[in-house]
């Protein structure tokens, strides 16, 4: 995938990139100073270059791999206020025949994981201390479309952990899940879901917290990851073992129609400009590893993979879903998936379910602490919802 993932092609190769900066840099300034010249109209030029940036390290990751070592799940990773421990694989008896049966397909089974505690710097509450009373955690799976990324603490979309630590007084401490990343033959669906049942049941049954305490947040394929977590305790409720479902769901930009029931019209023309994601062949192997020997077409109609889709064949609902608060980016080509998540949700949660859509924001702009004033604005908003569901 990576074709430049090779020494000393790697290092010429981005050395090169590194010094373009030197040209491209002045030449996105001046063409940029236009109003009509910018993806958007209203958009500073501070923020369309950074557009231009994430497009250029984005593309230059695409060729080289990642530039740093990326944790994963096979190890647990040291971090700045965070603390790393294994999470057990979830029991079979756990599993219900139908996600079995989709895992024997895609040769998957149960496995321990890391899971990460983050607490605010200030906090005095010890690692691995049992729930303070009244108490409400975080449990956070990240985004990277299945394929990329970690939910270490320090990795990128570690920055929307520590956005909520500071910004949302009702969290104080975060727990991410280093689920499984899927490979061409390995780790396909429902590999991540398997790891996310890990977690949630690590937190009810070994840390102390009840499904009432529990927050559950996800950003683009952590969304989707919440989205199916939540579906399964929902499609489940009674199994011996299975705790209830979480208190609320926070989605953010969440990747909800993984088929292509939105693709090639609506927002996902309409913003190609302005976002950094797009339908590339990325995307294209990501879709594809994710489903692995089940086939794409399963993304299309199956209601854990995607919960947006407006394919005809697809037959869900949202009965038994707890309190949901969907973010979306306005200038982000899954817009309108994610809108047609918001209305299906609404037919069955009404004001219970909560909606934030910033116009001129990109996709997943919560983890970038730069993308102001839109990031902290969506941290109110979602601080007074949770204080007032």
């Amino acid at each position: 995938m990576h074709e430049l993932d090779w020494q000393p092609a790697k290092a010429i190769f981005v050395t090169f990139q590194v010094l373009s900066l030197l040209i491209r840099i002045p030449l996105w300034i001046v063409f940029a100073v236009p109003k009509w010249s910018r993806p958007r109209r209203s958009w500073s030029i501070k923020r369309t270059l950074g557009l231009h940036l994430l497009n250029w390290n984005i593309d230059m990751i695409r060729r080289t791999g990642p530039l740093r070592l990326i944790p994963d799940h096979y190890s647990i990773t040291p971090g700045l206020d965070t603390q790393g421990i294994w999470i057990p694989a979830v029991a079979e008896d756990l599993l219900s025949e139908e996600i079995q049966s989709l895992a024997q397909k895609n040769n998957v089974k149960p496995s321990r994981i890391p899971g990460y505690w983050l607490h605010p710097k200030e906090s005095s509450i010890p690692f691995g201390a049992p729930p303070i009373p009244g108490e409400k955690v975080l449990l956070m799976f990240h985004g990277g479309a299945y394929i990329r990324l970690s939910g270490h603490p320090d990795d990128l979309t570690g920055a929307i952990g520590r956005g909520f630590l500071e910004k949302v007084p009702a969290i104080q401490r975060v727990f991410s899940v280093e689920y499984r990343l899927s490979k061409h033959g390995h780790n396909g669906f429902p590999a991540a879901l398997f790891d996310a049942i890990s977690g949630y049941l690590f937190l009810v049954n070994q840390a102390g917290y009840s499904p009432s305490q529990i927050i559950l947040g996800g950003d683009s394929a952590g969304g989707n990851l919440a989205l199916a977590l939540t579906r399964y305790l929902v499609n489940n409720k009674g199994m011996a073992g299975l705790p209830d479902v979480p208190s609320t769901l926070v989605l953010l930009s969440p990747w909800a129609d993984a088929g292509v029931s939105h693709v090639g019209r609506g927002s996902m023309v309409s913003n190609a400009g302005s976002d950094y994601v797009g339908c590339t062949e990325t995307a294209v192997y990501a879709v594809t590893v994710f489903c692995g020997k089940l086939g794409t077409d399963i993304a299309n109609t199956n209601p854990y993979l995607s919960p947006a889709s407006v394919d005809p064949r697809m037959k869900m609902d949202f009965k038994g879903f707890p309190p949901t608060f969907i973010v979306c980016g306005g200038a982000e080509i899954l817009a309108d998936s994610i809108r047609s998540l918001r209305d299906k949700m609404s037919k069955d949660l009404g004001d219970k379910l909560g909606y934030e859509e910033p116009p001129d924001a990109w996709h997943d702009y919560m983890c970038m602490p730069a993308f102001e004033p839109e990031r902290s604005e969506t941290y109110k908003r979602i601080a007074s919802w949770l204080a007032e569901i």
